[in-house]
């Protein structure tokens, strides 16, 4: 039986536990779809990642990401995380300091910065583009995922970025945290719109040591509150950018993610002068191992 390396690791979090889990299958050449979707399906983590020798010279190494439901073109924390694998595993080696991953999504630049506990990386990720801006009246749909929720002044906005989310921003942050999701009327809007649900966020209190809370409510095609989610933020930011309301109207700005669910995740979000969103943080390597599968 084939052994392959084998990580779990804990991504946007400065200690086990804090953040999104992935596992990373690293050496993953003979497997194919069916057995990659399996291997996701039994880790029954929110992704798994399957790590090949890159078909571009241009990459550093080639990337897929499976949920436990099916494939994924791009997601934020798997990005994040396998690249913290790969450079410990020797797979690659950053080019001036950055890795560069292949996958369904093109060729993705990581940026690394540090090394050993302090290192950080980020992804740059897709472009996003604002579909619907709800300046006026909301959607029914949308009213009803929403209700309950003080809106600030911001519209909510349906934007993708390779995945697509209402985003929506809350008129303070212990209103936020303390929001109940419908669960009903949030699975009704993403299915009724084709997107992943609901991101609500909100302006820190003062003395925070971050400068955004945001939840994510998924609606479909699971049902849960991811506990940090790097395409999602990077679609608020692009959002945030557009209307001119980033935090403090700075180009680099935290996000504390995760709480209401367990968890105590940070993500580094920033904009280059391309108006290009990355999105990165710590990662923490957690489990180190052999696949036999």
């Amino acid at each position: 039986m084939t052994q392959r390396r084998y990580v779990q690791v804990d991504v946007f979090a400065d200690r086990p536990g804090a953040g999104n889990p992935l596992a990373v299958v690293l050496d993953a050449q003979g497997l194919d779809d069916a057995d990659m979707q399996a291997i996701a399906r039994w880790t029954r983590l929110p992704e798994t990642t399957f790590v090949f020798p890159a078909s571009n010279a241009q990459a550093s190494y080639g990337l897929r990401i499976f949920s436990p439901r099916r494939e994924v073109p791009f997601a934020g924390h798997p990005s994040v995380g396998t690249a913290h694998v790969v450079l410990d595993a020797g797979v690659a080696t950053p080019r001036d300091g950055v890795l560069v991953q292949e996958g369904i999504a093109g060729l993705l630049p990581l940026r690394v910065q540090g090394e050993g506990a302090a290192r950080s990386i980020a992804v740059r990720t897709p472009r996003a583009h604002v579909e619907q801006a709800c300046d006026g009246d909301l959607p029914v749909e949308l009213a009803r995922a929403l209700a309950g929720l003080p809106l600030a002044n911001l519209p909510p906005a349906l934007v993708n970025g390779g995945r697509r989310w209402w985003l929506a921003e809350v008129a303070d942050e212990a209103r936020l945290r303390a929001a109940t999701p419908d669960w009903s009327a949030i699975t009704a809007l993403a299915q009724a719109t084709e997107s992943m649900g609901v991101c609500a966020f909100a302006r820190a209190d003062k003395g925070a040591d971050y400068d955004l809370v945001v939840r994510a409510f998924v609606g479909a095609p699971a049902v849960f509150e991811d506990a940090a989610s790097g395409a999602a933020n990077a679609t608020l930011a692009a959002w945030l950018n557009v209307r001119g309301a980033l935090p403090g109207g700075r180009r680099s700005y935290q996000v504390s993610q995760g709480r209401e669910v367990g968890h105590d995740a940070r993500l580094q979000l920033s904009i280059d002068d391309a108006d290009d969103v990355w999105s990165g943080g710590h990662v923490r390597s957690v489990v180190i191992g052999q696949l036999a599968w």
